[in-house]
């Protein structure tokens, strides 16, 4: 039987290790620290489990192994903010807020202390490495998969350090103005960078061999490019670079323009990545696979596409109102979901199977979604600060059964722990079903059956028929919605409050010829046209009156017929009938 799959929890009064799958369990002889911790992480080897205790009587890091809960071991460290560990778990890495010394100069907030010390140094923890590191955004060093090398970006370059020895710098990638960096996982030791526009010089993104900084095998140079997201496949042999603007000029978005790009680590080729729906870039994904990639695209609803490796459309799901695609460890299934302001539904599909649906899942309000790391389980958790009420976590069978649930107030964060796939082989998920743990019976059982909406008002004329094209959603066969603005330099006809029509000149833009048939005068289409629109508003609007009279005399005379008495001149009134439809018949209404 393989190890039970686990997670581990933060919430406001301490830290929770949960067994999950097949157990539901916390993990026996682990002890639940309390009060405000501010960060706790996994290493990305599962070997470690740690988190800081920023109480005053108690200043320090606790590093345990996660399979039974007992402490590794402790490092003296005061006012901890981030920590993380390097790939294979060597290293423990912690950013503190900065600060000055007495002689107003910078203390060296970013710390590297080995987990396991060597009994040379004793029980004290020392660091192996101290740096000033302002900003929290980026804070950690990045390593390559064998930790030989790390790497962190100063002004005009990234300096690279043999993990051994982080006294001094190894070697110097110096590139002007470069603002962000990733190094690329995998057995080939690459790093992309990125320079952003710069007084009318484009943007670029270029990639290096490591040590071999000499000229890049890759680059990428395009405009529009403020900053980006550095995406390498885990073979490190691509990379997605996701390109972005601070402000949209063209105004058709608060958020800025989005643009893909690829790139080869070996300099086989680089490309823009061309997608069909005008509208933002909401995801991208690499499967683990590294061939191919996911794509959720465009102004709601999106469209979702699956990619390979060269860019290439190899399926694009049907649109839907989702912004996140997120494939399972071993690459079967994908996860096509809207979170955020959307109404929280994951749609789960077979890969192996030409991308069977399997089940919609209804998570609304979630803030985090991982997939478990043997594929058959889905995390969704609401979380704090975003949302202070319905805080805790679920767990979904891939097939889209509800298999845990479990309410606490105010969780901060929620994570699996990390597993190879050696450990847990995928297998068929569905055969046999797993049963349901008894909180998710009783949740389910607490639900209210869903409320039919009842739908848009419609008057009575336009009830029992179909909903015009025009008030459709684009997914539910509407048309293709098309924002203000793109017609370019086209002319307009709009109707103003008089029930006239006007021409709307875009500047810049052409006249727009009048068609008009052989002999015509310029201007006689638009004038008789005119014409004849106000001969027939005109009848139309004198049947209106008579039919309004009709319906009156029909009222008094039902008030006639039980028993009322009526006012010489409702009497009046009723004689006129005949005249009426007389008028009727000659303007030629007949009804």
């Amino acid at each position: 039987m393989a190890a039970p799959t686990q997670l581990a929890y933060r919430t406001v009064k301490g830290i929770g290790i949960l067994d999950a799958a097949p157990v539901y369990e916390p993990l026996s002889g682990f002890e639940r620290p309390e009060g405000n911790i501010r960060c706790s992480a996994y290493s990305p080897c599962g070997r470690y489990f740690a988190w800081a205790s920023p109480e005053k009587l108690s200043t320090r890091v606790t590093i345990i192994d996660p399979s039974v809960g007992h402490v590794v071991s402790t490092i003296a460290a005061d006012n901890v903010f981030e920590l993380g560990f390097s790939p294979l778990g060597t290293y423990l890495i912690t950013w503190q807020r900065p600060s000055k010394d007495a002689n107003g100069d910078a203390v060296k907030n970013l710390k590297v202390w080995q987990v396991v010390q060597s009994s040379e140094n004793g029980d004290v923890h020392t660091p192996v490495g101290n740096f000033v590191q302002k900003s929290q955004t980026g804070w950690n060093l990045q390593y390559t998969s064998d930790e030989r090398y790390c790497a962190r970006v100063v002004t005009n370059e990234v300096q690279f350090y043999q993990s051994e020895n982080l006294s001094q710098v190894w070697n110097k990638l110096r590139v002007e103005g470069v603002a962000d960096f990733a190094v690329a996982p995998g057995k080939n030791h690459s790093v992309a960078v990125f320079i952003p526009e710069r007084k009318g010089q484009p943007a670029a993104v270029k990639v290096f061999l490591v040590p071999q900084f000499g000229s890049p095998v890759s680059q990428k140079t395009f405009f529009k490019g403020d900053k980006v997201q550095l995406k390498w496949n885990e073979q490190g042999t691509t990379v997605i670079v996701l390109a972005q603007t601070d402000v949209d000029r063209s105004g058709k978005s608060y958020y800025g323009e989005t643009t893909l790009y690829l790139l080869s680590a070996g300099g086989g080729f680089d490309s823009r990545v061309d997608l069909d729906k005008e509208g933002p870039i909401h995801d991208v994904t690499w499967s683990p696979n590294s061939k191919e990639f996911g794509v959720v695209y465009g102004y709601m609803p999106a469209k979702t596409t699956i990619f390979n490796f060269r860019g290439v459309p190899k399926h694009t799901f049907a649109l839907a109102p989702r912004n996140t695609i997120l494939f399972s460890p071993h690459g079967r299934f994908v996860l096509v979901a809207g979170f955020g302001n959307l109404a929280g539904q994951m749609d789960i599909y077979d890969m192996d199977k030409n991308f069977h649906k399997i089940a919609t899942v209804e998570a609304s309000n979630a803030s985090v979604c991982n997939w478990s790391p043997d594929g058959q389980y889905i995390l969704t958790a609401t979380t704090s600060p975003r949302l202070r009420v319905d805080n805790g976590i679920r767990l979904w069978h891939v097939s889209g059964a509800l298999m845990y649930n479990e309410d606490m107030n105010e969780l901060y964060d929620v994570c699996w722990r990390p597993q190879s796939l050696i450990q847990h082989p995928l297998g068929d998920p569905f055969s046999p079903l797993p049963t349901p743990h008894p909180s998710a019976v009783a949740y389910l059982s607490t639900r209210k059956a869903p409320v039919k909406p009842a739908g848009a008002y419609r008057p009575p004329g336009a009830r029992g028929q179909l909903t015009p094209l025009a008030f459709k959603r684009e997914d539910q066969g509407g048309a293709v919605f098309i924002r203000d603005g793109a017609s370019g330099g086209a002319t307009v006809h709009t109707t103003n409050g008089f029930g006239r029509t006007r021409r709307r000149e875009v500047p810049g833009a052409e006249p727009a010829e009048e068609f008009l048939p052989p002999g015509a005068a310029p201007g006689a289409a638009a004038a008789a046209a005119a014409d004849a629109s106000g001969a027939h508003s005109a009848q139309d609007k004198k049947i209106r009156g008579l039919l309004k009279k009709i319906r009156a005399i029909d009222e008094l005379k039902m008030r006639l017929a039980g028993g009322e008495k009526l006012e010489d001149t409702q009497m009046k009134k009723i004689q006129t009938e005949e005249s009426v439809r007389k008028e009727l018949e000659g303007l030629g209404y007949s009804g």
